[in-house]
C-alpha cells in the first residue's frame, strides 16, 4: 500500500508524483511513520475481527467460568476488552520495533543485514512451526526428539 504511489510514479513523470515517490520510498522518515501507523492500525483491525470480548465472555457464564474478582456478563467483556486493548498495543509496538529495526540499523549504522523486519519474522515463524511440526511427527511414531533440548520426547525404553 505504501509502495503504491512509487509504482505510479514509475509510469507517470509528473515532478510532484516523483517527490510523492521519494518521500515515500524505504528508510525515509515518513515511510517509517506511515509503516508503524498501519502496523498498529492492523494490529487492532485483526483483533477486532478475531477476537470478541462480548462472546468470550457470554461463553464462559453459559459454562460456568468466571474472572476472579469481575462480575459474569457485561462487567466480563468489559474486562477482556481492557486487557485486549493493552495486550494488543504492546504486541504491536514490538511488532513495529522488529520490523524498523533492521531498517533503521541498515540505513544509520551500515549494518549489513539482508532481510527486513517483515521477512525475518516470517522466517522466524516458518522456521519455529517447521520444528514443532517434526517434533509432533516424531512423537506420533514414539522416536526420541531431534532436538536435544526439545519439548517433546518420545517414549523411553
Amino acid at each position: 500500500i505504501i509502495m503504491f504511489p512509487a509504482t505510479i510514479a514509475g509510469f507517470i513523470s509528473i515532478p510532484w508524483v516523483q517527490g510523492i515517490a521519494k518521500q515515500l520510498s524505504p528508510g525515509t522518515v515518513l515511510y517509517t511513520v506511515l509503516y508503524v501507523t498501519m502496523i498498529i492500525f492492523f494490529s487492532y483491525f485483526y483483533t477486532a475481527i478475531i477476537f470478541n470480548p462480548v462472546d468470550v465472555a457470554d461463553n464462559l457464564k453459559k459454562y460456568g467460568g468466571y474472572i476472579p474478582g469481575i462480575r459474569p456478563g457485561q462487567k466480563t467483556a468489559d474486562y477482556l476488552y481492557r486487557v485486549l486493548s493493552r495486550l494488543t498495543f504492546v504486541g504491536a509496538i514490538y511488532l513495529s520495533i522488529v520490523c524498523v529495526l533492521p531498517t533503521f540499523l541498515i540505513k544509520e549504522f551500515n549494518v549489513p543485514f539482508y532481510f527486513g523486519g517483515t521477512s525475518l519474522l516470517i522466517v522466524v515463524g516458518v522456521a519455529l512451526d517447521t520444528v514443532s511440526q517434526i517434533e509432533s511427527h516424531l512423537l506420533t511414531r514414539s522416536y526420541e526428539g531431534f532436538l536435544s533440548k526439545g519439548r517433546v520426547r518420545g517414549r523411553r525404553r
